[in-house]
Parts: structure tokens; sequence; C-alpha cells
């Protein structure tokens, strides 16, 4: 008898519970901002974020010097904010650069 009435209960604590966890809010995040980009020597390229959260990486993009090659995209490591991205690159025409971020 008693477990006929336990059972709703348990189910009903469960839902609460979750509902509440749901609802609950997470920190703000921002995003990293202040990033800057710069160019090294030996064919490098690295971004640098000084504050916000998350983290961020070099992209860029370069057109081969042969046509039917086409694009080829090159990207860093993910770095958090304070830390660098780098990679390096080939020696082909640059079409784009820019910091991605996440977080």
């Amino acid at each position: 008898m008693k477990m006929r009435k336990l059972g709703p209960m348990l189910i009903a604590t469960v839902l609460t519970t979750t509902g509440l966890v749901a609802v609950t809010p997470t920190s703000a995040l921002a995003a990293p901002t202040d990033c800057t980009i710069s160019f090294g020597p030996n064919r490098t390229v690295q971004s640098y974020c000084a504050s916000g959260t998350g983290e961020h990486r070099i992209r860029m993009v370069l057109r081969h010097f042969l046509p039917e090659v086409g694009r080829i995209p090159v990207e860093g490591n993910w770095a958090p904010v304070g830390g660098i991205s780098i990679t390096g690159y080939p020696p082909h025409t640059i079409e784009n650069v820019w910091v991605e971020t996440r977080g």
C-alpha cells in the first residue's frame, strides 16, 4: 500500500529536481575580445586575445599559385584568452586572415 503512494512521489521529486537543474543559469561567458593578428618570421601568423573568456585561434585562406589547386585553408591551435594561437603557412597569396572565437 505504501509503495503505491511512494512511486508517484519519487517521480514528482525527480521531475522537480530536473526542472530546477534545467533552469539554473550558467555563468555568463563573453567571447574573447581585444584580439590582434601579427605576422612573424618564417611565414608564421598568430593571434592574441587580451580579454573575455573562451578560446580563439588564427585562421587564414590562401590562394595557390596554380589556379586548378584552388584555395588552401590554414588554422592554428585553439588557445585560451591570454594565450597565443600560431601557425605556419606555405608561400602562396593570402586572401583572408581572421581570429575565430568560441565560448
